[in-house]
């Protein structure tokens, strides 16, 4: 079972699920008994999606799509790591999903400990969670130094996520020839979008293998 929409269709679908939950009318499709009958011999999602594990970001809401929609992955801080590589290779490769979105959201846990080790006094955190939370730190730094500050307070946290967003797509394609192949041939595309907690809108910041035209405000987060 494979998907036949293209790209810019599947970002169209969740992009139109995202604007009915916003807007408190969520249709909650294909969650039902004749959907799990429908798929239980096998899967044809049209989008795949690596998101941070937060508790209050569940794609399948927050696009209002249901059962064998998204092919997901999920940690803290949506990290690349290798099995988040593998299992992205996989929608791509055996599933021909033709969508990736990358989801970060505001007040990010993940990231607000990124900025706050970036402090010289900083208390050492446990391995694991330095480990994974790690490869942020750059982002945080790169961050202060561009806004001239010299401070932790004067680090924008959310300026962060959005950089440490854009460092997770580029980390991804540098990590996967299957993904760099499957956009140069315009089987894959990706999205970068933020998720606002407050409103429930996911804000698209950045794309690879769409064309701006395509997504109006894909350039550009909305204020």
């Amino acid at each position: 079972m494979t998907t036949t929409l293209t790209p810019i269709e599947a970002w169209t679908r969740l992009i139109e699920g995202n604007r009915r939950f916003v807007a408190g009318e969520s249709r909650h499709p294909n969650q039902d008994a004749h959907r799990r009958a429908e798929i239980a011999n096998g899967q044809s999602p049209f989008a795949t999606f690596l998101g941070c594990s937060d508790s209050r970001v569940a794609a399948e809401t927050l696009f209002d799509v249901g059962l064998g929609d998204l092919f997901t992955t999920r940690n803290a801080g949506h990290m690349v790591t290798e099995s988040a590589v593998a299992s992205i290779e996989y929608a791509v490769e055996l599933l021909d999903v033709p969508l990736l979105i990358v989801l970060a959201h505001d007040s990010c846990g993940a990231v607000a400990a990124a900025v706050q080790s970036t402090a010289i006094d900083a208390a050492p955190l446990p391995p694991h969670i330095w480990k994974l939370i790690a490869p942020i730190v750059p982002a945080a730094r790169r961050v202060l130094k561009e806004s001239g500050g010299t401070t932790l307070e004067e680090i924008d946290p959310e300026e962060v996520g959005r950089e440490h967003l854009r460092g997770t797509i580029l980390g991804l394609l540098e990590s996967s020839e299957i993904m760099t192949t499957a956009v140069a041939e315009g089987r894959l595309a990706i999205v970068g979008a933020k998720y606002r907690l407050t409103d429930g809108s996911a804000i698209p910041i950045a794309q690879v293998g769409l064309a701006d035209s395509d997504i109006p405000s894909l350039s550009k987060e909305q204020k």
